[in-house]
């Protein structure tokens, strides 16, 4: 008769066999096609904006979800098509104060928001424009303060 094995040296054994998997899957390069192709990294946020549409002559609220140096993630309540030209000012805190930078984006692409909130469109924008010292405002809120 055979005697049982220690369930706890098993325990350890499990575990270290998840470990060893783990790793050899970190080492296993991931195919070019899955890698970020990005030039400049995305920094997660949560911002308010305001936004005036080509078409429209009043201003739309939304919210900055993510952002690099050269375009958006937002998420807005509003249907607007790809291909539409915004003006759009970013509020972020500044002290005690709210202060803003604003760009000029166009839509490239649109995603209906169905499953965490309804009737919310997600929307990519790149910059069409933006002034330097608003870009600046952008990368200190991006970066960090340089040191």
């Amino acid at each position: 008769m055979r005697p049982r094995a220690n369930p706890i040296w098993r325990d350890k054994m499990d575990r270290l066999d998840r470990m060893d998997r783990m790793q050899t899957l970190e080492r296993i390069e991931r195919p070019k096609y899955f890698r970020d192709r990005r030039k400049h990294p995305r920094v997660c946020m949560d911002l308010p904006l305001e936004y005036l549409a080509n078409h429209h002559s009043r201003a739309r609220g939304g919210i900055v979800v993510d952002a690099s140096e050269t375009g958006f993630l937002i998420y807005s309540t509003e249907d607007i098509p790809v291909g539409t030209n915004l003006k759009i000012d970013v509020f972020f805190p500044k002290g005690y104060e709210l202060a803003n930078f604003e760009v000029f984006g166009k839509i490239i692409w649109r995603k209906v928001d169905v499953e965490e909130r309804a009737n919310t469109y997600q929307y990519g924008l790149t910059f069409v424009q933006i002034v330097e010292e608003d870009y600046w405002k952008l990368k200190k809120l991006l970066y960090g303060q340089p040191k």
